[in-house]
């Protein structure tokens, strides 16, 4: 069975919606698709709802925001099949609100900068629970102040050292929980924890250390961000502690950095099946 665990759709920064997301899942013959919004479970039942129309198997799933406290380093943890969904809705309630509240900020400075109004970007974070990057980005693609979403316009607002939302940015992780209590609160949630692209943000000895400590259930080896090399480094970590391996296509839509569709990254059908039949205890 053909599995993209790792989606996003317009609940955080996808261009797609929850049924058109599902609806391609289905065009590009994925049958199971793990719907993984930035610290939010708002797609929960309606994806359920719209899987079994499609014929995708939809698993509930969600994308925590977190920080290797020790390494100052970002990383991202994902949750499956959580049997108490609710245990996780605060941590997704206080993350999403740093952020919008962050998104605030980083629009002020934009509109002071370029004549746009506050709602041209909000049009495209409507559904979101937080204004991110590629909504401000949108609505000055629609102004002609670029014509790409990520470039130097792009860069002049959000680089980090000289951007004029660069205060923003550098203070995007202040809000994120520890990822010890992330991985905790997925457990006591009767969740599995996979660490997602530890490319990106350079997690691999955080997740050897997870692992050690048996603070995770799994790694996401099949993206984008990694390749041959790397890939064969997490597997040997995966089968050195037991790890599940899993795979995912990280789906944005029109918001991706780069050209992927869904279904491109996939999980092997012996790491699906035991996600698949997990009974969590919560």
């Amino acid at each position: 069975m053909k599995a993209d665990l790792h989606c996003h759709t317009t609940i955080s920064d996808g261009s797609l919606g929850i049924s058109d997301v599902i609806r391609q899942a289905d065009r590009n013959d994925v049958r199971c698709l793990a719907i993984t919004d930035h610290d939010s479970l708002a797609s929960l039942s309606r994806s359920a709802v719209l899987g079994k129309r499609y014929n995708v198997n939809v698993i509930p799933a969600v994308e925590f925001s977190a920080f290797d406290s020790e390494r100052k380093k970002k990383v991202h943890i994902l949750c499956y099949m959580p049997a108490k969904p609710d245990r996780l809705e605060g941590l997704c309630l206080r993350t999403s609100t740093g952020r919008m509240e962050l998104g605030k900020r980083m629009a002020v400075k934009v509109l002071d900068k370029y004549p746009i109004t506050l709602e041209s970007i909000l049009r495209y974070s409507a559904g979101s629970k937080a204004i991110y990057k590629c909504h401000i980005m949108h609505a000055l693609m629609d102004y002609g102040y670029t014509t790409e979403l990520y470039g130097d316009v792009y860069d002049s607002i959000f680089d980090v050292n000289d951007g004029i939302c660069a205060d923003e940015v550098a203070s995007e992780a202040n809000f994120y929980p520890d990822v010890h209590f992330v991985t905790t609160l997925i457990r006591a949630s009767g969740g599995i924890s996979v660490m997602a692209h530890p490319k990106v943000y350079d997690s691999t000895a955080l997740l050897e250390e997870l692992a050690s400590r048996h603070e995770i259930d799994g790694v996401e080896v099949w993206h984008q961000s990694a390749d041959e090399q790397y890939r064969a480094q997490l597997q040997d970590i995966a089968a050195a502690n037991g790890l599940l391996v899993t795979g995912g296509s990280d789906f944005h839509g029109f918001y991706n950095h780069y050209a992927i569709q869904i279904g491109s990254n996939t999980t092997p059908e012996e790491s699906l099946n035991r996600i698949i039949t997990h009974k969590g205890k919560a």
